[in-house]
């Protein structure tokens, strides 16, 4: 097989930010000499302004801006630790039930928090979890849960009324992670804005990031949003007379000015990611054994492709992403180990059962480009040396 389409084609890359930076660049700009005028780095007034701004954009009753995405999940998790037990900690008996096919930081946050992660499958067609597989755990073993963190995977939502009907039934708090969709939407609701809490992630390569790490805890809970203000800033109202155990993990008023700038073009870039990937929809549909990420039969759901993932079947998909990457297209494996075989979990997890269907796309998934503001002549590059790979271009 031939390994190149077109030696001079130009570079398509994952995401260029670059190039965002220069289509905002007189907003972020201005935020940045704000910044600098100001020199109120510490919960500056960025940091509450960017925060009444995505709670009324959520329409949710807070938002507290953290250090990271990671930092969310986890001091979302001690707050709801502190109002359910009256206790620093979760203990190992305490079951929180989640995906193994996500990023690292949504299972360690649980083991930060001091539960123990069971990890069920997830829908093959969404690669959210798999409520069938969710009510069949709880149906068996709902004792010791205590919550559930539902990951809104690549941008598209998972099944929150599934979801939010068995944790009314048991008693559970649902935490979303919403690190790769904001913007996302439920039937009308946003996400992060249905479950107790919300933890966003403002990482750079976010369809909404900063310039360095950030993230974001949204809540409709007033208790939530107390707890979680004080374990930002050592735990306590009084850093001289603290309460809680808790971490320096505040968000930078750098960081929020930046956010703060960009995410006035937030809905306009989802809608350019929607474009883009209606466009590969079309173009790659009949390709034999590649599958498309389409979005759940539903017209009230929002997915906003923050990764553009498709799958390859018959362990083909290593010999796309090097004939893609030869060919100057981007790519990347989201994600390449499911959680519940990394080291860190072993021991430490439950496994409802086998999971075949996550490690079966950790073996098939490869997102392509999907850069907002990628050309027409990019989209078309990277359909054309697909087609290509498959001895159609």
């Amino acid at each position: 097989m031939q390994t190149t389409i077109n030696p001079k084609m130009k570079t398509v890359p994952m995401l260029d930010l670059r190039l965002e930076y220069e289509y905002m660049k007189k907003d972020i700009d201005a935020a940045l000499s704000k910044c600098l005028e100001h020199q109120k780095w510490i919960f500056g007034p960025e940091v509450k302004e960017l925060e009444g701004s995505v709670a009324a954009y959520l329409g949710t009753a807070q938002c507290i801006g953290v250090s990271s995405g990671t930092e969310a999940l986890v001091l979302s998790l001690r707050a709801q630790a502190l109002k359910k037990t009256g206790k620093e900690f979760f203990s190992a008996d305490d079951e929180i039930i989640t995906s193994p096919f996500t990023f690292t930081a949504t299972g360690d946050a649980i083991l930060r928090a001091g539960a123990t992660p069971v990890f069920v499958d997830i829908d093959p067609s969404t690669y959210n979890m798999d409520v069938n597989k969710l009510r069949s755990y709880l149906a068996s073993n709902s004792a010791k849960v205590v919550g559930i963190i539902p990951v809104h995977l690549y941008g598209q939502a998972c099944d929150m009324e599934n979801v939010m009907s068995m944790a009314k039934e048991h008693d559970l708090f649902v935490l979303e992670d919403v690190a790769q969709a904001f913007g996302g939407a439920w039937k009308g609701r946003k996400l992060g804005a249905i479950g107790a809490a919300g933890a966003f992630s403002f990482f750079p390569s976010k369809n909404l990031g900063g310039f360095g790490d950030g993230g974001m805890v949204s809540t409709n809970d007033e208790e939530i949003a107390g707890l979680v203000r004080m374990l930002l800033k050592h735990g306590g109202k009084d850093k001289y007379n603290v309460d809680h155990i808790g971490y320096n993990a505040r968000l930078d008023t750098l960081q929020a000015a930046i956010v703060l700038a960009k995410s006035k073009y937030i809905d306009e870039f989802n809608k350019r990611r929607r474009s883009i990937a209606d466009f590969y929809n079309k173009a790659l549909s009949g390709l034999n054994g590649l599958s498309l990420p389409l979005p759940m039969p539903d017209a009230d759901l929002d997915h906003v492709y923050h990764q553009y993932t498709i799958r390859m079947a018959n362990g083909r998909r290593d010999d796309l992403q090097k004939f893609l990457n030869d060919n100057n297209i981007s790519t990347m494996v989201y994600y390449p180990m499911p959680l519940h075989q990394m080291k860190v979990f072993q021991g430490r997890s439950i496994v409802s059962g086998y999971l075949p269907e996550s490690e079966k796309a950790a073996k098939e998934v490869l997102s392509l480009p999907i850069e907002p503001l990628m050309t027409g002549e990019g989209m078309s590059d990277v359909v054309e040396t697909i087609k290509g790979f498959f001895g159609r271009g």
